[in-house]
């Protein structure tokens, strides 16, 4: 299927005229069988091309193959923009995203490891002399077969009790006693229905009678009876005797009924959240927490039940199974003599196993434990897990298509995972990878620069084929850190005001730790993947500082799994000894989405929309008309189109398709009503400026201040390709991180704050990374203090403290190995970080 231009050279994929998001026309060609690297600074158009374009392309092309019914089961991408592709295999995307929400999905279903350890345990687990053989599904708490009857599988057990209900028992119910009820006007109706049913609602609730309490948090009656509402007790029951009309019939819940119903069928988060924390969780008394049933978990494997085995870390677990793998391990001759086919099953099991776990080893998570969960592992680990999968997977040319694989990766790691690459290549598949770290880009066989810059800077291909001619590309800025040595200028580290010290820290790997935190200077805290970095700084002391700040931190769930993942957050030991008094304010900087619906967006989180709101309503026309600045938010009904709630769009649901999102017919995706957009500042109306740049948006606004000053700073973060009004569900984690930097760094409070930002370069180009450097320079010099957890050693070369947490990961790491200067952490033989440090310091 050639096209105009003839066909592209043999082994290479031509596309033609790509236009998704910014990229402006774009023809190039790109070999297969290799590994090939899209390069260029954040937001310039990469992964429109890999994954916008080409992934979406080979998807669209495979689903057609498919039947329709089974099309509706897969995530399908939107159709890409583009002329043509030609000579585009089949392909699979590995996309950088958190774990699946669900706290059954883990490190063992993922990988389905934990698919052949069932069938290890059912047809060479060690089984009590009575016991019947168990297939291989009643291994698994998510099978009927294998949940504990008692909690169904979740190793929990919830429940509510008067303490939870009521957790003031000196109120009146009057004063809202019974603070699991619903608040506003729906707790009210209950109280009031009380009052009709003769209870008393004005005596402290410790001194009602105890059936009274009873019944009112237990109950499963529904009476329903009239209300008197306003009514005194005493008039109320007048108003009884005399049969008066009442103000309506309520129908009353108890307070158990009522939460226990709400969480398990509410569609809404936030009441799902409240109701949570009137609810008791502990172990499930039946399984002890290991959520399966007592005869599965009474079968072991080398002394192991399979929870137990479920917990070790893939280390250990390769340790165990190995002798059984090689037939090194001591044999029964009874058994062997009675069940020979038991130690065939055993051995080729037991060698799959390990020839998988040492893709995982190899990749630097020897570190997890097939039970975690895939909700706490971060996208880097989950992205190479999931590769981990595909390079034992044996597919062949097939386009693996992956987004910054090096993401939460150690240097010393990244060795590793090019070593996985390489795996996948050699077995005839092409590798299309989008990157910023110099040592994976340095070992492409070819290079495709986009750029020169960001958003609709970018979008051009500016070169194409083997890394040494990019060399001289003058527009690229990759060119600039790929081929250049040039070390940062040499910079005196800043000496700390005080310290904050922290001691007997002990959580996950983390045994007992004394660290040292210097205030008033920027600090880079180091090691390899799963050495203890994130636990020690996004954990313990995040959490340690905030419980002294009288700030208890919410725990972070995701929508739906409020009590399991409450329920499995490690005990943590450990208390500040010293330096609390240097810190007045705690600022964690992370990577969570800014908002999981398109109406949250940069102008809205940053609060530079509110001072737009009131531009507006400050013109000529908006006061003779007397709009207020509500009048141009497009969440409020009196301002947006009323055919799309203000969305923009429509979703149009195609049976057999994806979903189509359609702009609104009526706004044309302005989102808001024809009266609004009447209004205009200069001489935009309100859709018109949601839709600039922050760049154009910042011209345009020169004269204005506070509005000046947050496109300055979401300027000097590197964000100023992205438009006003664009969607929180369009950022990816680096983005989002970088607004709340921006939105940070606008706020004027100045000195005595912490600022605990954990990987921030993750998604950044090298010449973003250095704008970085600036905004942490400036936060300090500010007098604050500035913690980050860092793999790119440009950033931990420019701290002034460096604290390098290992040597190893999991159980041989968790110690502190080095703790002072950059240079002088460099020469630390004992630190896997100190000689990639040292390249920035070498004469």
């Amino acid at each position: 299927m050639g096209n105009k231009n003839g066909g592209p050279p043999a082994g290479f994929v031509r596309v033609t005229g790509a236009r998704e998001h910014n990229l402006k026309n774009v023809s190039v060609d790109i070999p297969r069988d290799a590994l090939v690297v899209f390069t260029g600074v954040s937001g310039s158009g990469k992964s429109s091309l890999a994954f916008g374009t080409l992934y979406a392309e080979a998807q669209r092309r495979y689903l057609e193959s498919v039947s329709p019914y089974a099309r509706r089961l897969f995530h399908q991408m939107p159709v890409p923009e583009v002329d043509d592709i030609v000579g585009l295999p089949p392909a699979v995307a590995l996309q950088q995203q958190r774990g699946s929400p669900t706290t059954r999905s883990s490190v063992g279903s993922v990988s389905t490891l934990s698919n052949s350890l069932r069938m290890l345990y059912s047809r060479a687990g060690d089984y009590p002399a009575t016991q019947p053989l168990l297939y291989a599904e009643s291994f698994s708490p998510n099978t009927p077969e294998g949940a504990c009857p008692e909690c169904h599988g979740l190793g929990r057990v919830y429940q509510v009790t008067e303490q939870s209900l009521v957790p003031n028992d000196c109120l009146t119910i009057r004063e809202r006693a019974v603070a699991a009820w619903p608040p506003a006007w729906h707790g009210q109706n209950l109280r009031d229905i009380l009052t009709t049913l003769g209870y008393d609602v004005d005596t402290p609730w410790r001194d009602l009678p105890k059936k009274d309490r009873d019944w009112i948090l237990y109950t499963d009656e529904q009476p329903t009876v009239p209300v008197y509402a306003g009514f005194t007790p005493q008039e109320v029951k007048q108003a009884l005797k005399r049969k008066e009309t009442p103000s309506y019939q309520g129908t009353f819940t108890g307070a158990r009924k009522y939460v226990l119903q709400t969480f398990a069928n509410t569609e809404s988060a936030s009441m799902k959240k409240r109701v949570a924390r009137y609810m008791v969780s502990a172990d499930c008394p039946q399984c002890e927490g290991k959520r399966l049933r007592r005869e599965s978990l009474s079968v072991k494997f080398s002394g192991y039940d399979i929870a137990d085995i479920s917990h070790l870390p893939l280390e250990r677990l390769a340790q165990i199974l190995t002798p059984f793998a090689d037939g090194s391990a001591p044999r029964n001759a009874q058994d062997a003599a009675r069940h020979p086919e038991k130690i065939i099953v055993t051995q080729r099991i037991a060698e799959d196993v390990v020839a998988r776990l040492k893709v995982l080893l190899d990749l630097g998570l020897g570190y997890l434990a097939l039970e975690r969960s895939t909700p706490t592992l971060s996208p880097g680990e989950l992205q190479r897990l999931r590769l981990a999968t595909q390079v034992r997977s044996s597919l062949f040319g097939v386009v693996y298509v992956l987004d910054e694989p090096s993401a939460g990766l150690h240097p010393a790691d990244t060795e590793a995972l090019l070593t996985a690459l390489a795996q996948l290549k050699a077995a005839g598949n092409s590798l299309f990878v989008v990157e910023h770290a110099l040592d994976v880009i340095r070992h492409a066989d070819w290079i495709v620069d986009v750029g020169p810059a960001a958003g609709e800077q970018g979008g051009h291909v500016l070169y194409s084929g083997p890394p040494a001619g990019l060399q001289h590309v003058e527009a690229s800025h990759t060119r600039r850190f790929l081929f250049t040595t040039e070390k940062p200028p040499h910079r005196q580290p800043r000496v700390a005001a005080d310290w904050l010290t922290l001691e007997g820290v002990t959580r996950n790997n983390l045994q007992g730790l004394l660290v040292d935190f210097p205030l008033g200077v920027l600090t880079g805290v180091t090691g390899v993947s799963g050495s203890g970095k994130s636990t020690l700084v996004s954990q313990v002391l995040v959490e340690l500082v905030a419980a002294a700040l009288g700030h208890p931190l919410e725990a972070e769930t995701e929508e739906g799994d409020e009590l399991e993942t409450g329920a499995k957050t490690a005990a943590l030991e450990g208390r500040i000894v010293r330096g609390l008094t240097g810190i007045k304010r705690l600022v964690r900087v992370d990577q969570k989405p800014i908002g999981r619906t398109p109406r949250s967006n940069l102008a809205t989180y940053t609060g530079l929309f509110d001072h737009v709101r009131k531009l507006f309503a400050a013109t000529k026309m908006a006061r003779a008309r007397r709009y207020d600045a509500g009048r141009f938010s497009f969440n409020v009904a009196k301002g947006r189109c009323e055919h799309c709630d203000g969305e923009g769009f429509v979703m149009v649901e195609l049976l057999f398709l994806p979903s189509v999102y359609a702009p609104c017919p009526t706004c044309e995706g302005a989102r808001y009503n024809a009266k609004t957009l009447e209004v205009r500042y200069q001489d935009k109306n309100i859709a018109e400026v949601l839709a600039l740049t922050v760049d154009a948006a910042a011209e345009f606004f020169a004269g204005e201040a506070q509005v000046a000053r947050s496109l300055d700073m979401l300027r000097e973060v590197g964000l100023g390709y992205l438009r006003l009004g664009q969607p929180a569900t369009e950022l990816s984690g680096g983005e989002a991180q970088r607004i709340k930097l921006a939105t940070e760094l606008q706020r004027a409070a100045r000195g005595n704050m912490l600022y605990v930002l954990d990987e921030p370069t993750t998604g950044l180009h090298p010449a973003d990374v250095e704008k970085l450097i600036v905004q942490l320079d400036r936060l300090v010099e500010a007098g604050n203090t500035v913690i980050v957890v860092e793999h790119t050693m440009r950033v931990v070369a420019a701290c002034d403290w460096v604290i390098d947490i290992g040597p190893h990961a999991g159980e041989a790491g968790g110690t502190i190995v080095a703790a002072g200067p950059p240079r002088e952490v460099a020469r630390v033989k004992a630190s896997r970080t100190a000689p990639y440090l040292a390249r920035y310091f070498a004469h």
